[in-house]
């Protein structure tokens, strides 16, 4: 019995030792003291040294094993541990790093305590503080945050907490000397010259310095006030800031003119792909973010629109996706009509997806090696990995003299051993983009997974050279991959010598959908938050043709979409590629139409009569039709196209009355065509594009459509 006993001890204590050792995912939120959720917050394994970094929703994964210890952590707020026990969640919540008193001392409303409680209006008097001005309120304030800028932004960034959600996109008001300032500005000047620094937020911000003072107001005081009554140019010229050139001219942008206005008689049918892809809008938020205007031919209208989400119903069919119409007033010209056409990808949930074959094909060449390119690049990676699941599979290849393997096909699950991989890449050697390319479709099809998510992820700023003649080369390589049934994502980042008309080629011609990566939050949006619409197709060749009735309709011209257009002929033809669409994606369309009847300067000249064509009209006018669309797609497995066909009522409703989405994507629209300098728009003023975008606000908890109209109320002086 004595023997019995021991032996079941014995058992038990090995159940539990294996318990322990048995590795296992540990998932939560991070949040912070105001239940706000934390983005690009560490997590570290101090057992096994994995790590793992939050999504755009504080979410996160890792594994870990029972007893290990698991460490907290991000820039600003106070780090905490814990050690893994039986649960499987564990949350977190950050409280403000605001130990270092000592030489930042904060007090409230008028009376100095010891004891510092949230308050709309906190003062910080400085103490021998050695560092730069921005970062003197880094850790010190407790309103206050810090984005370096060595990563991600080209000068520092601040958010004060209890204004918006903490994000280097809202940036509060700055006041040097009563004088008000910008970011690099404020960057520059020597913390030995500042006699104090005030922070205020709320209504305290806001009663003196207005709506412009809504992300709060931080302001500095110097000694003898040496920076008062300067201009912006004094102020730049007093603190050696050089100005940035108006427009790169290392960067790379496809020339390409606008649409214009056809007949319905000469053009019965307009034919497009859609397009999913959002990078020139990400690419205009970061020039007008750097104070630098615009160049015309990085707008493209369709992915400024389309970055936004709206709210279309799921699909009730057997489609993959619901087609919704609206046909409203043109804000910039008020006889004219605006017809949207939104589609919205079936939402497929996650423990259903198919499983991935993924190769990360990451561009470590010498153009890589700026802080925000390779390390920024490294830390959006890592954002993926953390969504994989232990039935996808991740290789990386990398090219720069030469194309290399630095990770063979690898379970999902083991995210330590792919994110080292990640952290040993470094930087330097040419652009062999070519050679990287091969190899990465090579892999990607001998890990073939049939029925599954089977794509290649290319990282890079686009400086990279395929064979002699570069973009035509490109453009050949890239449609012959796509016959493998291999998706490609590409993924853009850089600034400077950024090759966006190369990225842009890769998406359109290869299966693919292209995504610039500004800074560590858009990472977060893009691989984290939005994962399954950017890595999981439901269709895809998805193709749009319309055809207006003459009758209802004089002219007509799509928005947009003019390297997406199609023949006529190319809507049947299931060799034509075309773009697809995400689980859950949306993607929306807008035309701008010349009611019948209508006079416009925007109307061309009409051909005489032919003498030998005649168009046959019709006995039957349609008058309660403003046209017909039908839409083609593929299921990402199939070869064959299927065909939808909707009817489109002649029904329009006045702006004021029309959906939050039709404002909205109008307001975006309008915006786009300005910063091209159109031709085909009356009304260029900036202060009824942001009044159109406030009125189409809505479903905007991730803040993005509100910082669309802060993007356009800073935009008058850069364009």
């Amino acid at each position: 019995m004595k023997s019995l006993k021991l032996i079941s001890s014995a058992i038990a204590m090995l159940i539990c030792f294996v318990s322990m050792a048995q590795e296992r995912t540990i998932s939560g939120i991070i949040s912070d003291e105001n239940k706000q959720p934390i983005p690009g917050a560490n997590i570290f394994n101090k057992t096994s040294k994995a790590n793992a970094v939050t999504n755009f929703d504080g979410q996160y994964s890792i594994q870990a094993k029972t007893g290990d210890l698991l460490v907290f952590s991000i820039v600003g707020y106070k780090s905490q541990s814990q050690r893994v026990q039986n649960s499987n969640t564990i949350n977190i919540k950050l409280l403000p790093e605001n130990q270092t008193l000592n030489e930042i001392v904060v007090v409230g409303y008028g009376t100095s305590t010891s004891e510092y409680e949230d308050r709309s209006y906190a003062h910080a008097e400085k103490r021998r503080e050695k560092k730069d001005a921005a970062q003197a309120l880094k850790g010190k304030v407790a309103a206050v945050q810090v984005a370096s800028n060595a990563l991600y932004m080209p000068s520092p960034t601040a958010a004060i907490r209890g204004t918006a959600p903490i994000s280097p996109n809202n940036e509060p008001m700055y006041i040097i000397d009563g004088v008000p300032a910008k970011a690099n500005q404020m960057a520059k000047i020597n913390p030995n010259d500042i006699n104090n620094v005030s922070v205020l937020k709320d209504q305290a911000a806001t009663s003196i310095y207005g709506s412009k003072a809504s992300n709060g107001v931080v302001i500095i005081s110097t000694k003898n006030e040496m920076y008062k009554n300067l201009s912006e140019k004094e102020l730049d010229k007093k603190l050696n800031i050089l100005p940035i050139p108006t427009e790169p001219t290392q960067e790379d942008y496809d020339a390409f003119v606008e649409n214009a206005f056809e007949s319905p008689k000469t053009a019965p049918l307009s034919t497009f792909s859609i397009d999913v892809d959002n990078a020139s809008y990400t690419n205009i938020r970061r020039f007008l973010n750097n104070g630098q205007q615009v160049p015309k031919d990085a707008v493209r209208v369709e992915e400024m629109v389309n970055f936004f989400k709206y709210t279309y119903p799921q699909p009730k069919n057997e489609h993959p996706f619901s087609i919704n119409t609206e046909v409203s007033d043109s804000p910039w010209n008020k006889n004219n009509k605006i017809l949207k056409i939104g589609l919205q990808g079936k939402n497929i949930p996650t423990n259903d997806l198919p499983a991935s074959n993924l190769v990360f094909l990451i561009d470590v060449s010498g153009s890589m090696g700026d802080m925000n390119k390779l390390p920024l690049l490294k830390q959006s990676m890592k954002i993926l990995v953390n969504e994989l699941r232990s039935k996808d599979k991740v290789s990386i290849v990398v090219y720069a003299g030469a194309a290399g393997m630095v990770l063979a096909p690898t379970s999902g699950d083991e995210k330590k051993t792919i994110i080292d991989a990640l952290d040993k890449l470094e930087s330097g050697g040419s652009t062999a983009g070519g050679a990287g390319i091969e190899l990465a479709y090579k892999t990607a099809t001998e890990n073939f997974i049939k029925g599954g998510n089977n794509r290649v992820i290319l990282a890079t700023d686009g400086d990279f050279n395929v064979g002699s003649s570069s973009n035509l080369d490109m453009e050949k390589l890239i449609e012959e991959k796509r016959k493998t049934g291999v998706f490609l994502t590409c993924l853009g980042y850089g600034m400077g010598n950024y090759k966006d008309s190369k990225m842009e080629i890769l998406a359109d011609k290869g299966n693919g959908n292209y995504a610039y990566i500004d800074n560590i939050q858009e990472a977060n949006r893009f691989l984290g938050k939005e994962f399954k619409g950017s890595m999981f197709a439901i269709a895809k060749d998805v193709k749009i043709q319309i055809e207006f009735n003459p009758k209802q309709v004089q002219a007509y011209r799509l928005i947009g979409y003019e390297n997406r257009k199609l023949r006529p002929e190319d809507f049947k033809n299931d060799a034509i590629d075309a773009g697809e669409l995400g689980s859950n994606h949306t993607v929306t369309a807008l035309y701008e139409i010349i009611p019948a009847g209508v006079k416009s300067d925007y109307l061309a000249e009409q051909p005489d009569p032919l003498k030998y064509t005649k168009t046959e009209t019709s006995s039957n006018n349609y008058s309660g039709e403003l046209a017909t669309i039908k839409f083609r797609y593929k299921k990402p497995d199939g070869d064959k196209s299927i065909e939808m066909v909707q009817v489109i009522e002649n029904k329009a409703v006045a702006l004021d009355k029309a959906s939050d989405d039709m404002k909205f994507s109008s307001a975006v629209a309008w915006f786009g065509l300005k910063l091209r300098d159109s031709k085909l728009i009356a009304d260029k003023s900036t202060e009824e594009i942001v009044k159109l975008a406030k009125q189409g606000n809505s479903n905007d908890g991730e803040g993005y459509k509100a910082e669309f109209i802060r993007l356009v109320e800073t935009s008058k002086q850069y364009n």
